[in-house]
C-alpha cells in the first residue's frame, strides 16, 4: 500500500503469463493434432470404396485398366515430412556451429604444425624432408578434426566403428592406390636415408644430370642439356644409383698410343709436364702417367688426373688435356701412329721368306739355325 494505492502483486503478474503461455502451448498441440486426425480421415474416407472389393476384382479391374493408371500424391504428407526435416535441422543448428569451430580449430592446428615441421627441416638443411612431414601432419591433424567434428553433429556416431570399417576397405585403397603409396613411402625413405642430396649430380636408369627436387611421390632431375627427367621414387630406390657429386675429387684418364720405336720414358715425362701446366688438375693427388698396353699397333700410355667433382669442370679439363698431349708429343717429335695391318704372304718366291734371321712376323722359331725358304727346298729337290 502507497499514497492509499494497491500495488500489483508481481507473482501473480507471472503466474497469469505462464498460464497463457501454457494454454498457448496446448492450443498448438490441440491444433496440429487436430490437423492430423482431419488428413487420416479423409484417407480412410477415400480409401473407404475398395476397402470391400475382392483381391481378384482389383487385379481384374488393373489388367482392364493398366494404361490409366495414376498416383495419388498428398501434398499434406510431404509438407510433414519436410517439416520434420526442418525442425531436426534447426535441433542440430547448435552441434553444426561447434563442429565447424573444432574444425576450424584443428585446420589452424595443421597449418601451424606444418609450418613448425618445414621451418624445423629447413634450419637443419633438410626442406625436402620437411615438406613431405609437414603435409603429412597436416592431413592427420584434418582427418582427426573432421571425426571430432562428425562426432559432435551426429552423437550416435561411433569414430571406432568408422575406423574398423576403413580398416575393412584399406585392402580395396590399398590395391587401388598401390603405386602412389609405394612412391610416397620410397620418397620418405631416400629422405630419411639421403643416399644423395638436392644439388647433386647422379646416373640412375640410364639418366645423368643435378637433383633438383625431392618430391613424395617422385625426384626431379635436370640433365647436362636442359632436360627436366622426373623419375618415380620406387625406381629410385630400387635402382643402382652413382652419386657423381658424392666426394670433393674425382679422377679422370685418357689413353694415348705412341710408336714403338719411340723412348717410352721420354714420352711419360713429356705428357706428365702437360698434365702439371694444366689449371683445374689438383697436384694433391698428383697426375700419373702410366705405361698401360702393348697393342697391335703402337705402345698405350694412360694418362690419369684429378679434379673437382662437377660435370662442367671435368669436361672442361679433359679438353685442356687432350690438346696439350697433343702439342707436347708433337713439339717433342713422338710418333703417334695409326692403326696399321700388316699382311704376310707365306711360300712366295721372295729370298727372304723363311729367313729366321731377316723375316721374323708370322714365323715360329726353330730350335736351332733358321728354316730354309720353301723356294730353295724345291729346287733342291728338283
Amino acid at each position: 500500500m502507497r499514497n492509499g494505492q494497491c500495488l500489483p502483486d508481481f507473482k501473480s503478474i507471472v503466474g497469469e503469463l505462464r498460464s497463457l503461455s501454457y494454454e498457448g502451448q496446448i492450443g498448438r498441440e490441440v491444433h496440429r493434432r487436430s490437423s492430423r486426425q482431419l488428413r487420416a480421415s479423409s484417407k480412410r474416407e477415400r480409401n473407404a470404396p475398395f476397402r470391400n472389393i475382392h483381391t481378384s476384382e482389383i487385379r481384374s479391374m488393373d489388367d482392364k485398366d493398366t494404361n490409366n493408371q495414376t498416383v495419388d500424391l498428398d501434398p499434406a504428407v510431404a509438407l510433414e515430412k519436410l517439416d520434420s526435416w526442418v525442425d531436426g535441422f534447426m535441433a542440430l543448428l547448435p552441434n553444426i556451429a561447434v563442429a565447424l569451430v573444432v574444425f576450424a580449430i584443428f585446420y589452424a592446428l595443421s597449418l601451424l604444425a606444418k609450418r613448425l615441421i618445414s621451418g624445423t627441416a629447413s634450419r637443419r638443411g633438410r626442406a625436402d624432408l620437411g615438406e613431405v612431414l609437414g603435409k603429412f601432419g597436416k592431413w592427420v591433424l584434418l582427418v582427426v578434426g573432421a571425426l571430432l567434428a562428425a562426432t559432435i553433429v551426429m552423437p550416435t556416431l561411433n569414430p571406432g566403428d568408422l575406423i574398423a570399417g576403413l580398416g575393412i576397405s584399406s585392402v580395396a585403397i590399398g590395391f587401388a592406390f598401390k603405386d602412389i603409396l609405394q612412391n610416397w613411402l620410397a620418397g620418405l625413405l631416400l629422405l630419411l636415408r639421403q643416399p644423395f642430396e638436392v644439388g647433386d649430380q647422379i646416373e640412375v636408369s640410364g639418366y645423368e644430370g643435378t637433383v633438383q627436387h625431392i618430391e613424395s611421390r617422385s625426384t626431379i632431375i635436370k640433365t647436362y642439356d636442359s632436360r627436366r627427367v622426373i623419375i618415380p621414387n620406387s625406381i629410385i630406390y630400387t635402382s643402382e644409383i652413382v652419386v657423381k657429386t658424392a666426394y670433393d675429387e674425382r679422377r679422370s684418364q685418357y689413353d694415348v698410343g705412341i710408336g714403338y720405336g719411340d723412348d717410352p720414358k721420354k714420352a711419360r715425362e713429356v705428357i706428365l709436364e702437360a698434365l702439371r701446366g694444366i689449371d683445374g688438375i689438383e697436384s694433391d693427388p698428383a697426375p700419373q702417367v702410366l705405361l698401360w698396353d702393348l697393342a697391335a699397333s703402337w705402345l698405350t700410355i694412360r694418362a690419369r688426373w684429378w679434379t673437382d667433382t662437377r660435370r662442367a669442370d671435368i669436361v672442361s679439363v679433359r679438353s685442356q688435356v687432350i690438346g696439350a698431349i697433343k702439342s707436347a708429343l708433337d713439339e717433342a717429335r713422338i710418333d703417334m701412329p695409326y692403326e696399321t695391318q700388316v699382311l704376310l704372304l707365306h711360300g712366295q718366291t721372295d729370298e727372304l721368306d723363311g729367313d729366321r734371321s731377316k723375316q721374323r712376323e708370322g714365323w715360329p722359331a726353330p730350335k736351332e739355325g733358321s728354316p730354309r725358304p720353301r723356294w730353295k727346298v724345291a729346287g733342291a729337290q728338283d
